[in-house]
């Protein structure tokens, strides 16, 4: 590969029953791109916007970290960035990109920010910095920009248990950056925010349910191993004014340890 070439940018649009014919123009793309619409059919299809090539994968099946993983098997570009059908991007967001992994050939993948709906913010990036064992947890897939060969070379996919459409409801992006901490993948964070999140219901969120404590429990099982209660009281502790409504401190704690052993099991 020649070292003086300007890196290519591809966007992995994961969605979910959408018009692909739309999207491009709805997120304001300005780079080629992936969409894996999960929907009721099997078909490909293609188009240009702002002469950009919008590939279209129609899937009759759920899960995003299978949809991830599709767009992981057909990139092309030397950069990936990874999105959701409700990130507005902003004009230039394609250059800063480049930009930022040029200045940092350090960096095998990048965490940019992306403004968060109300309610749902979970991160905020304010400077360059290194992301490591003890905070990577809180950073969604659409932040993840990563240099495709290093991605393939580690083979680390998306889990298919976690996440939207799947058995558990969230945390294959945590589980995801965890397996690349884990393979060596250098990952950084930057201040540099790329777009915004557009208010939507939320497709796996349901409430602090009994659901919601076991599936965390499951999760942190396979995050943080024997470190998984310790961390789990930590979580609920301190979002216990948001989350202990219903049930006591004591009974969601309970149904979250029933969640790590029966992974352990």
């Amino acid at each position: 590969m020649d070292d003086n070439k300007v890196p290519e940018l591809e966007v992995m649009v994961s969605a979910v029953d959408q018009n692909t014919t739309t999207l491009a123009a709805a997120m304001n793309l300005q780079c080629d791109a992936i969409i894996v619409n999960q929907c009721n059919e099997f078909a490909y299809s293609e188009y240009t916007y702002r002469t950009h090539l919008i590939r279209c994968f129609h899937c009759d099946e759920r899960g995003v970290g299978k949809s991830r993983n599709i767009t992981i098997t057909h990139a092309k570009a030397d950069i990936i960035l990874f999105s959701d059908e409700d990130i507005l991007y902003r004009e230039g967001y394609k250059d800063d990109v480049l930009k930022e992994f040029a200045a940092h050939p350090e960096a095998d993948m990048i965490l940019f920010n992306i403004k968060q709906s109300e309610g749902r913010e979970t991160y905020y990036n304010k400077n360059y910095g290194r992301v490591r064992w003890y905070n990577y947890g809180r950073y969604p897939a659409y932040s993840i920009a990563v240099r495709r060969d290093k991605l393939l070379r580690s083979g680390v996919t998306f889990s298919q248990l976690f996440g939207g459409g799947a058995r558990y409801s969230n945390g294959e992006d945590s589980l995801f950056l965890k397996q690349c901490l884990d393979k060596k993948i250098r990952i950084y964070r930057t201040n540099v925010t790329l777009g915004k999140e557009i208010q939507r219901k939320s497709t796996w969120f349901e409430g602090y349910t009994d659901k919601f404590f076991y599936d965390r429990g499951v999760l942190y099982h396979y995050l943080y191993g024997f470190m998984a209660l310790a961390f789990g009281f930590r979580f609920i502790y301190k979002n216990r004014g948001q989350m202990v409504k219903d049930k006591t401190f004591a009974q969601c704690f309970k149904i979250f340890a029933k969640g790590v052993r029966n992974a352990e099991k």
